[in-house]
C-alpha cells in the first residue's frame, strides 16, 4: 500500500520531531539541525506552548517535553495492517497541519485514486456535526478522514456514520480498550462523555455512483488546557486505559484497516448487516431522550435503530422513526454529552 510520511517543513514539525522522544536537547544543537537561530528557536518553542505542549527550558541543558510524545506516521500506521487490510485501505496521506482533513481529501477526489486516507496533526477548520468546530490538541488525538467510492445511490448510504461508529469500537478492541459505546447519530462516547465524533460528507451522482468521505476525531490524551477549551463533557483513550495511552499510529491504523472492512460490508448488505452489532453497543436504548424538530422539542424513550439507521422512539405509546438529517437528539440524564 502506498504510503505518505508528513511533511516536516514547518520549523515548529521539526523542533517538535527532535524533541518527541522526551530527551533535553540543547538549544545549540536545536539552531544547528534546524539552520536557525536561537531567538527562532525560542520562538518555535512558544509556539508549541501555545497549542498546549509543556515545553520545559532549563538553563545549561536546553528544552525537553514535560512527556514525551507519539506523532502521526504514515509507515507506523500501516505496520498494524495485514498486507490486504493495507489493500483496502488504500493511499494513506499523513500532513503536519491542513485545514481539515476531510477537506483535502473532498478536494482531491476526481483527481485521485480511492479508498485514501488523509491524517493531520493539526486541523485548523476541523468541523463536526452541524458545523461545529472539532478541535485536535496537537499529538493529542486522532484526526482522520477515509474516502470510498460507491456504486450505490446517496439513499443507500442511509446508517453509514454508525457503521463507521461500530469500526472505531472494533480498532479499540484491538488496542486493549474497552468502556466505549455509540450515541447516535455520530457520537462514541465512555461513561456518558464524548471521546469522539463522526462526520460523513457525500459526493458525486445522487443515483450512483457516489463517494463517501468519514470523517473521525478521537480524543487519545487531551491535557488540561485543551480539555478545558472543550464545551462538553470529554473523556479520552488514557483514561479508558488508566492513564496510559496507547499508540496513535497504532489506534489510527486499526481505525482504517476496521473501518475499510466495515464498509466493504456495507457497500454489499447495507445497515441491515450491522443492526445486531450496533444494539449491542447503543447507548441511548431504553433511555428518556429529547427530540427537537421542526421548531418543538419533545421527549421521548429511546428504542434502537431502524435497519436504515433511523433512530427509532417511543413517544406517548406510538413509535416514531427519526431521521438523523431531521433532528438534534440529546440524553436527558445530566452525565449524557450533547449530539
Amino acid at each position: 500500500m502506498p504510503a505518505r510520511h508528513p511533511a516536516r517543513h514547518a520549523p515548529a514539525a521539526e523542533l517538535l520531531t527532535l524533541l518527541a522522544g522526551g530527551g533535553e536537547v540543547s538549544g545549540a544543537e536545536i539552531a544547528a539541525t534546524l539552520g536557525v537561530t536561537r531567538a527562532a528557536v525560542w520562538k518555535q518553542v512558544e509556539q508549541l506552548r501555545a497549542r498546549g505542549l509543556d515545553v520545559l527550558a532549563e538553563a545549561g541543558r536546553g528544552y525537553r517535553l514535560a512527556e514525551p510524545i507519539e506523532l502521526l506516521d504514515a509507515a507506523r500506521i500501516a505496520a498494524v495492517m495485514t498486507a490486504g487490510e493495507q489493500a483496502g485501505a488504500g493511499v494513506i496521506d499523513v500532513r503536519w497541519q491542513i485545514d481539515s482533513t476531510s477537506s483535502e481529501l473532498a478536494r482531491t477526489a476526481e483527481s485521485l485514486p480511492m479508498p485514501r486516507a488523509c491524517l493531520a496533526e493539526i486541523q485548523t477548520a476541523g468541523r463536526g456535526r452541524r458545523g461545529r468546530h472539532w478541535q485536535t490538541p496537537l499529538a493529542g488525538g486522532i484526526a482522520l478522514s477515509f474516502l470510498r467510492r460507491f456504486d450505490r445511490g446517496m439513499a443507500a448510504l442511509s446508517g453509514l456514520s454508525l457503521v463507521a461508529g461500530i469500526a472505531v469500537l472494533r480498532a479499540l478492541a484491538d488496542t486493549g480498550i474497552g468502556g466505549a459505546a455509540l450515541k447516535w447519530p455520530n457520537d462514541i462516547v465512555a461513561d456518558g462523555r464524548k471521546l469522539g465524533g463522526i462526520l460523513v460528507e457525500l459526493g458525486g451522482d445522487a443515483l450512483g455512483p457516489c463517494r463517501a468521505i468519514v470523517g473521525i476525531g478521537l480524543n487519545v490524551r487531551i491535557g488540561m488546557e485543551a480539555g478545558a477549551a472543550i464545551d462538553q463533557p470529554w473523556t479520552d483513550l488514557a483514561s479508558l486505559a488508566r492513564g496510559v495511552a496507547p499508540s496513535r499510529n497504532a489506534v489510527a491504523g486499526r481505525m482504517l484497516a476496521r473501518l475499510a472492512e466495515a464498509l466493504d460490508r456495507f457497500a454489499a448488505a447495507g445497515f441491515a448487516a450491522f443492526e445486531r452489532d450496533y444494539a449491542q453497543h447503543d447507548a441511548l436504548r431504553g433511555r428518556e431522550v429529547v427530540v427537537a424538530s421542526g421548531g418543538e422539542r419533545w421527549t421521548a424513550i429511546a428504542n434502537g435503530v431502524t435497519a436504515r439507521g433511523a433512530l427509532r422512539v417511543t413517544r406517548e405509546g406510538r413509535t416514531i422513526d427519526v431521521d438523523s438529517g431531521e433532528v438534534s437528539v440529546r440524553a436527558t440524564e445530566s452525565e449524557s454529552c450533547s449530539s
